[in-house]
């Protein structure tokens, strides 16, 4: 495949030139260990190697199966499964990959802890509630974890948490105040815990992170979504810009609206619709998107054949047989439902890489 043109749809494309500003941009301010990617928001070990080779050898997983992927690619230096995992099963899988691979769990309860420790696994971090209500011990109950864990013979490495409530807001300055409200429990956490490594944070406040850290003690960030992005982050004024979108192909078209063959089954729609430059989306269905075909300010309604208030010109339609591009509101889910994405410079295709670490 020489040109997106030739492209079978629904399809992922990358603009190269894209991803390699966000990894660049990302790596100047949380070089080297103070950034573990994560890795969930593109299930890619050949993208996970871009990031290495900007200077990033610690990653955060969100499933077994991207820890054991990202080992057997040689990429195991330092990963952190930030995700509990009760299946004694599958943390075997992980305790095996430990003769030439750095595994850590996380556990935030004797429950997690044990399974952790009757499955062979040696290295575990604290996981605390920080305010998400999610996973996380209470702050209070982690130094006993910690002791337990250390009764047991696991190594434990240090804390983690996770401040997800706080990643998307419009306003920077109550961002900034709690997000530090939030690093000083888990700092607080910490000092009664030990170990050398303190892990919060993501994409969206990866800059107040990079800014205090000598005041937080916090030693990595776990950011993903910024290698790629998506329309939901892209709100945040954020220094990265939008690599993702996906290839659709229109396939029908009426007087007010097109349809074309990207919908639910390609998107991860929790996030609200996708974005179609120059057109309202509609809605998105199992296969296909309807967008109008309006110049933008139309007052058209969010529901197919709605059109109150309609003040819009027209706008060229796009022929059936017509490529467009679609940008998803949410990178991860999006990602996990496509097999290999095109590396795109342009119209022109440069290369493909597996998305070999999807599904569960």
């Amino acid at each position: 495949m020489r040109s997106v043109h030739d492209l079978p749809t629904p399809a992922v494309l990358v603009d190269v030139d894209a991803l390699e500003h966000n990894l660049a941009t990302m790596a100047a301010v949380l070089p080297g260990a103070r950034l573990r990617p994560h890795v969930k928001a593109h299930k890619s070990t050949a993208l996970a190697d871009l990031q290495r080779r900007h200077g990033h050898r610690s990653f955060t997983c969100a499933t077994v199966r991207e820890m054991v992927g990202m080992a057997h690619a040689g990429l195991g230096d330092d990963l952190l499964l930030a995700n509990e995992v009760v299946d004694e099963g599958r943390l075997r899988e992980l305790a095996a990959l430990q003769d030439f691979a750095m595994i850590t769990v996380a556990v935030d309860s004797d429950y997690t802890l044990d399974a952790a420790a009757r499955a062979g696994i040696s290295h575990v971090l604290i996981d605390v509630n920080i305010g998400l209500p999610r996973c996380g011990c209470p702050p209070h109950d982690a130094a006993r974890l910690a002791e337990r864990a250390r009764s047991r013979g696991l190594v434990v490495r240090g804390v983690m948490g996770y401040e997800g409530h706080l990643m998307v807001s419009g306003d920077r300055d109550a961002q900034r105040r709690d997000t530090l409200a939030a690093m000083r429990v888990l700092r607080d956490a910490a000092t009664h815990v030990g170990g050398d490594i303190v892990s919060a944070g993501g994409t969206g406040n990866h800059d107040i992170h990079a800014a205090h850290m000598a005041e937080t003690g916090v030693t990595e960030v776990q950011a993903g979504s910024y290698a790629l992005m998506d329309t939901y982050y892209s709100t945040l004024g954020l220094p990265f810009r939008q690599a993702l979108s996906i290839l659709g192909t229109v396939v029908s078209t009426q007087e007010k609206w097109a349809v074309a063959d990207v919908g639910l089954k390609s998107l991860g729609m929790d996030h609200g619709n996708p974005t179609i430059t120059g057109h309202k989306v509609w809605f998105c269905s199992d296969e296909h998107v309807t967008f109008a075909t309006e110049t933008p300010g139309a007052t058209l309604g969010d529901k197919a054949g709605d059109t109150s208030g309609d003040v819009a010109t027209r706008a060229a339609q796009p022929a059936v047989g017509t490529k467009i591009r679609v940008l998803p509101a949410h990178v991860d889910p999006t990602m996990a439902m496509h097999e290999h994405l095109w590396l795109v410079r342009g119209d022109e295709v440069l290369d493909r890489f597996p998305i070999d670490l999807r599904g569960w």
